[in-house]
């Protein structure tokens, strides 16, 4: 057994060695039983250990000295004692269990574990007092490698010689030493002269920074952004001045104007990244874009949006209105004669399919594609994407068009009897019902910028209505005869109507509410949408006309059409699908999807409406929908108005206070005590001060009111027709 070696050289190149010397054996009495004590002592050959050994300890009954250690002795344990800067100061040795027994016999399996356990050290622990650190090799520091961008310097002289680093710490051999009698003053912690800052050198040699291959940046700093692409991302008029306020309040407003032209500049940087253009139709040599058909474009475009174009022929149960989801991704369609059908147009696949077995006069997405709105012929029903009725709601009776406010979840619909109904699809409850003493209402859309339902009458004009409201907001007198089709686009700027005169026109709905533009169609137009990008569409009998403008924020010119096609039946109902080049028309023959390249935003917010998400997507989407909805009362003609302060409403609160306190409080400063010693300016001592001297002044005011009342009495109580005496001038 002392024979045993093992040894090994690690990664460091210095050798482990483990030799058992001895083997002692020792014998005695505790808690009157005999205990036998067996120890091996080990020997680690390395220069940073200063000790080793394993201890076995057996315990049993038997009387004498210990015999011979064989294999199959029981009851030997043994642990391995290490310092303290290696591990904890015991540890199990061989990975086993506490109380687990280990023979001799796997003594060398210990010694092996231990010569890999020291050899995953890959550095030696620093030496203690007692070793001396060699010679021979002195600490060096471990190079830099040089990358390849950077240029290569010769090393210094003080750089390349190795040695020990240089020593921070000063030498007080150097210090000059101090009398230790010898008396010094105190320095003041105040400074007497005034401190300057001092502003950090600028290196002369400053080169300017380069690339990763060396080169240097020709054009150094962040991209140039032009003032036309910021103002489209801002939302604060810089033009209007800031009010005089409070410092606090105007550093706050200060701020946030700093805030809004970064993230405007943010915005305008990041637009080049967008990933999709906005496409466009162009014809050859001035050739007019109006003759080119549906089956040309189909030709000329991919296999992608190829498969966009396509025609239901629904011709049993039409005429039909149709209506996209938020995302674009769906397709709901009802018929009059009761069909009513949902499916995700995109893939063709049939979400649901029923048959109401009454007239269909209006249907609607609600906030997602998963609950449906239908208008059939006596009440308003809710469907779910499996067709499954989960509602019917008959105090909305008679209805004939819908329209949602995605971020109000209101459901607003027209009746034959003449209201207006404002439903609340998120607690289901309606939340104000409108007489717009007007007839019959069938024509209705909505502000997408505001959320102001737009109704046309039969006496030409168009009222502007707000849940918030009993009386409508705007009336605007638009055609000779009654109005047709209104419609408004995405950015609430432009109005489109058109009426019985075969007028089409276009108004401005930024205040003056005042024509733009008007055209005279030779049958009228009965069906108006607006694109995503300003493409006004027009539903005359069975065609389709199409017009452009030079832009987004611009009106649509009503010169000379975009596009022009012409359908199997007449149309009853269009809407331009969200984010894609796709107009939808409803007809007495079925579904027609029409190309209508430019129509579409091409990039879209997927926080907002993505039209890839997943039902867990959409579950989440739904519960931050709800939580930041918009209340109703909130709906008015400008949104901006609501950060603003109502400064009429503020004076007659004002003056409302002054009446009932009997005198103005804000006209004189307030009382400010002085401070005095002794304890005695204490906060609650300056609180009751305060309202000592407010107190006084206030029964002084008072005093004077009450004072000021019989004369006011008198001078109302006196006639007026009386004529003046030479005797007034003696009363009181």
């Amino acid at each position: 057994m002392p024979g045993i070696v093992v040894q090994t050289r690690l990664v460091s190149g210095i050798l482990l060695k483990i030799q058992i010397l001895k083997i002692l054996g020792k014998m005695g009495k505790r808690d009157g039983k005999i205990n036998r004590t067996v120890s091996w002592d080990l020997v680690l050959d390395l220069p940073f250990f200063r000790y080793s050994c394993i201890s076995c300890h057996s315990e049993g009954r038997e009387q004498g000295p210990p015999g011979p250690l064989r294999a199959s002795r029981p009851h030997s344990r043994w642990r391995l004692r290490l310092p303290t800067w290696y591990s904890a100061d015991w540890m199990r040795v061989g990975g086993l269990p506490g109380d687990t027994c280990a023979s001799v016999g796997q003594l060398r399996g210990v010694c092996t574990w231990i010569v890999r356990r020291v050899g995953r050290m890959e550095t030696a622990p620093k030496p203690g007092r007692d070793i001396p650190p060699k010679k021979d090799k002195l600490p060096t520091k471990k190079k830099r490698p040089r990358r390849y961008w950077e240029e290569e310097t010769t090393p210094t002289a003080a750089a390349a010689s190795p040695g020990p680093p240089p020593n921070k710490k000063r030498n007080r051999e150097l210090r000059p030493q101090k009398p230790k009698n010898t008396h010094t003053p105190k320095k003041s912690r105040v400074s007497k002269k005034p401190q300057i800052v001092q502003k950090p050198r600028e290196r002369r040699d400053a080169e300017p920074p380069r690339s990763l291959s060396g080169a240097q940046d020709p054009f150094p700093g962040p991209a140039p952004v032009s003032v036309e692409v910021t103002q489209k991302f801002r939302r604060i008029d810089k033009s209007k001045k800031l009010p005089h306020s409070k410092s606090k309040t105007r550093s706050r407003l200060e701020v946030a104007e700093a805030e809004e032209e970064e993230i405007s500049v943010k915005a305008a940087r990041s637009e080049l990244l967008l990933a999709e253009e906005p496409g466009f139709l162009e014809g050859e040599d001035g050739e007019d874009t109006a003759k080119i058909r549906q089956a040309d474009i189909v030709e000329a475009v991919d296999i992608a949006s190829a498969a966009k174009h396509f025609d239901l022929n629904l011709r049993q149960f039409g005429p039909y209105r149709l209506n996209y989801s938020q995302t674009g991704r769906h397709l709901a369609f009802g018929g009059r004669r009761g069909h009513v059908a949902a499916l995700d147009w995109v893939t063709k696949k049939l979400m649901c399919e029923i048959n109401v077995m009454e007239a269909v006069r209006d249907i609607r997405f609600l906030h997602s594609e998963a609950l449906l709105a239908v208008a059939q012929n006596r009440w308003l029903h809710i469907y779910d994407n499996q067709g499954i009725e989960l509602h019917c709601i008959r105090r909305c009776d008679r209805v004939t068009r819908l329209e949602f406010l995605p971020f109000h979840f209101l459901l607003a619909t027209s009746s034959e009897t003449g209201f207006l109904t404002y439903l609340d699809v998120s607690v289901g409850k309606i939340v104000a019902a409108l007489n717009a003493r007007a007839g019959r209402l069938d024509v209705m859309t909505q502000n997408p910028y505001n959320a102001v339902i737009h109704l046309g009458h039969s006496n030409g004009t168009v009222s502007l209505w707000s849940p918030a409201m009993k009386e409508p907001l705007a009336k605007i007198l638009c055609h000779r005869g009654g109005v047709r089709a209104v419609a408004v686009d995405s950015t609430g700027t432009y109005m489109a109507t058109s009426g019985l005169d075969h007028q089409l026109k276009i108004f401005d709905l930024r205040g003056t509410f005042q024509p733009l533009s008007a055209r005279t169609l030779p049958q009228g137009a009965g069906h108006l949408a607006f694109s995503q990008r300003g493409l006004l569409a027009a539903g005359m009998g069975d065609v389709v006309n199409i017009w452009a403008g030079q832009g987004k924020a611009s009106p649509p010119s009503l010169e000379k059409p975009y596009l022009t096609h012409r359908l199997a039946g007449h149309v009853h109902g269009l809407q331009f699908c969200p984010f894609e080049d796709v107009l939808g028309v409803g007809h007495s023959v079925g579904i027609t999807s029409m190309l209508v390249p430019g129509a579409a935003e091409p990039n879209f917010d997927g926080l907002e409406s993505n039209p890839y998400r997943s039902r867990k997507q959409r579950q989440e989407w739904e519960v931050k929908a709800l939580l930041e909805k918009v209340p109703a009362e909130l709906i008015c003609l400008d949104p901006r108005a609501l950060a603003e302060v109502d400064v009429i409403s503020l004076e007659q609160a004002k003056k409302e206070r002054i009446e009932r306190l009997g005198y103005d409080p804000e006209s004189k400063a307030p009382f400010q005590p002085k401070p005095k010693l002794k304890g005695r300016s204490s906060t609650a001592s300056l609180v009751k001060r305060k309202r000592k001297v407010m107190d006084e002044e206030h029964r002084d005011k008072v005093r004077q009111s009450l004072e000021q009342q019989p004369q006011k009495q008198e001078k109302a109580a006196k006639p007026t027709g009386a004529r003046p005496s030479a005797l007034d001038r003696f009363v009181r």
